[in-house]
């Protein structure tokens, strides 16, 4: 068989995850600390566990209606009012997911034609190029700058934005920066694409892990939620990655159209997980709290050590990545991640891997313990002893 000829050619020409082939390299050796998936090491809060338990015993379990547990709407459209102080019709504008992963998925292929473009800000997480690819739309990135906080600022986006420009990825807190958007930030944004027809994709997945400053919404915005598709999930904030559970919230008129990709490529999303989702909005916030506040102090240590040992390191105020900048030795972002996971047994994954504006970064995860955070720093000191003797440039 010429499965060369068979495949297709569009995701043969997609590149791997370059999160992944760290981790999956880190997996083959022995005492590797690896700081480069993030996902949380703290168990789901017992009372979601339990919930969960609980279905089980006394539900039967089959398939909910295509856009989630009406119950589950319903109490996201509360958590968002409470939380973001918008309001979300739980009929008509929530449909529940697999993942945020899904709610991107389908959100870029309800928006996106082909020859559209759509604009991703950047660094970024990796999958938002390559969905709008699949999409036959033409992804533009927007690199932002470390002297700006890694925010998107207005004169970047304008000068991004043609005739052809369909959608903003605005993906903050942001994956792998740790950056966050500021009400007036946000204000500044809004200002450019107000009377356009350009949407927004928000993906605020991290939107409770934040330090010192509470998220705000893009949709908070005076005239921005109408063109704002808003993504979330439970995995991160709520410790349940393997739960596979998100939503996407948006005007009725997109919802309709997003709901028949979910309803022919997932028919619903697991029922077990979407009852479990309930009790985590409704009585877990203490829980995510707790949780919070030790990732505050995994952040601070990190970002002081990296700092004192010559990896110039900005001080991120969302999610639980830190983005240090490697230029001091002199190598790529790849080849620093080979040798160091080579030579000192810790695997991070390399800033290009989110955009080339991540190049002489990289990025590491503290959804780790701090045992485990100190014994990285002390890895990757050594590594630097013997080859951090170039200046920042």
């Amino acid at each position: 068989m010429n499965y060369e000829a068979i495949l297709s050619r569009r995701v043969q020409q997609m590149k791997p995850s370059g999160i992944r082939r760290f981790f999956d390299l880190a997996a083959t050796m022995d005492n590797v600390i690896s700081l480069g998936v993030g996902e949380p090491d703290f168990s789901t809060p017992w009372s979601i566990r339990k919930e969960a338990i609980d279905v089980l015993e006394r539900k039967k379990i089959i398939y909910t209606a295509n856009a989630g547990l009406i119950q589950l709407r319903a109490a996201i459209a509360r958590y968002l009012e409470r939380s973001i102080h918008t309001k979300y019709d739980p009929e008509h504008e929530i449909v529940i997911t697999v993942g945020g992963s899904e709610a991107i998925d389908i959100a870029i292929r309800g928006v996106v034609n082909p020859g559209d473009e759509v604009l991703v800000v950047e660094p970024s997480f990796v999958c938002y190029a390559p969905i709008v690819e699949m999409a036959c739309g033409v992804p533009v990135p927007i690199p932002t700058k470390p002297e700006n906080c890694f925010k998107l600022t207005a004169d970047e986006l304008r000068e991004k934005i043609t005739d052809k420009t369909k959608l903003l990825v605005l993906p903050f807190p942001n994956n792998p920066t740790g950056a966050i958007m500021t009400r007036e930030d946000l204000e500044s944004i809004a200002e450019v694409l107000r009377g356009t027809d350009i949407m927004v994709l928000s993906d605020e997945i991290y939107a409770e892990l934040t330090y010192g400053r509470k998220h705000c919404s893009i949709a908070e915005i005076d005239g921005m939620q109408e063109r704002t598709i808003l993504v979330n999930g439970f995995s991160k904030a709520y410790a349940m990655t393997g739960w596979r559970l998100g939503y996407v919230c948006a005007p009725e008129p997109v919802t309709k159209e997003l709901v028949k990709i979910h309803q022919y490529i997932i028919m619903s999303s697991p029922t077990v997980s979407q009852y479990a989702a309930i009790e985590a909005l409704e009585h877990c916030e203490d829980d995510v709290k707790r949780m919070t506040k030790e990732y505050n102090l995994r952040r601070r240590y990190l970002v002081e050590a990296f700092n004192r040992i010559g990896m110039t390191c900005f001080n991120p105020e969302g999610a639980f990545y830190v983005f240090p900048s490697i230029r001091c030795t002199g190598m790529s972002s790849e080849e620093f991640c080979e040798r160091l996971l080579d030579e000192e047994h810790v695997a991070v994954v390399p800033g290009n891997a989110f955009g080339e504006s991540g190049e002489g970064f990289v990025r590491v995860s503290y959804a780790y313990s701090l045992r485990h955070l100190m014994e990285a720093v002390e890895r990757i000191s050594h590594f630097l002893e013997r080859h951090g003797g170039k200046h920042e440039t």
